[in-house]
């Protein structure tokens, strides 16, 4: 049986590449709402973020999502990413990829 490529993506907050799997979607809609997008198939302009906590709390004082959407992000949403990215580790950390296929 044939290997499947892992689609890999960048993370903004470290520049480096990750399986899609274990990363966070944030998007920017056309009406200019940020939010966190667990499906990944949400429409508008996406970036992608790692399960790394520590990164998240380094980008809020640094207002690097501001920088990559080219708008205001409050406060509330870098704590609302804290929470889910932790929430997301944890989870990885407990149970593995789920969603791996064998």
């Amino acid at each position: 049986m044939a290997t499947r490529k892992i689609p890999m993506r960048k993370d903004i907050l470290t520049s480096k590449m990750y399986p899609k799997r274990e990363m966070v979607r944030i998007v920017k809609d056309k009406d200019g709402n940020i939010f966190i997008d667990p499906t990944g198939k949400k429409a508008g302009r996406g970036a992608y973020v790692g399960l790394d906590p520590e990164a998240v709390k380094k980008a809020k004082s640094q207002k690097i999502l501001e920088k990559v959407f080219s708008h205001a992000v409050p406060s509330e949403f870098y704590d609302e990413l804290f929470d889910f990215v932790d929430h997301q580790k944890a989870r990885m950390d407990l149970f593995g990829d789920l969603g791996k296929k064998h």
